[in-house]
């Protein structure tokens, strides 16, 4: 018997019937929030892990995914995020937050 079969998957679990976290079911987010941010000066990929670090660092985020190629970040959280909290961890990171797209 193998790992997978042992342990019973629970309630509510973000897995698929399939065992996938993969799927669009993963995507929603219970009870949480989710925002889109605008953030200039993003141009490569290291520019998008220096903001999703940063943001990630917000108590409460629970995802983060910076794209450069369009300057948004989006950002999942358990509660709404203070935008002065988003605003910092952009600034640390060295980029300028314009505001919620």
């Amino acid at each position: 018997m193998t790992a997978e079969t042992d342990t019973p998957r629970a309630t509510g679990s973000c897995c698929s019937s399939t065992g996938s976290c993969h799927d669009k079911a993963a995507e929603v987010q219970v009870g949480g929030v989710t925002a889109v941010y605008e953030v200039k000066g993003m141009t490569c990929g290291h520019c998008e892990g220096a903001v999703s670090e940063e943001i990630s660092g917000i108590e409460g985020v629970t995802s983060v995914k910076a794209e450069a190629s369009s300057g948004r970040v989006t950002v999942a959280s358990a509660a709404p995020l203070s935008e002065d909290a988003v605003r910092a961890a952009v600034d640390e990171a060295g980029y300028e937050l314009v505001g919620l797209a």
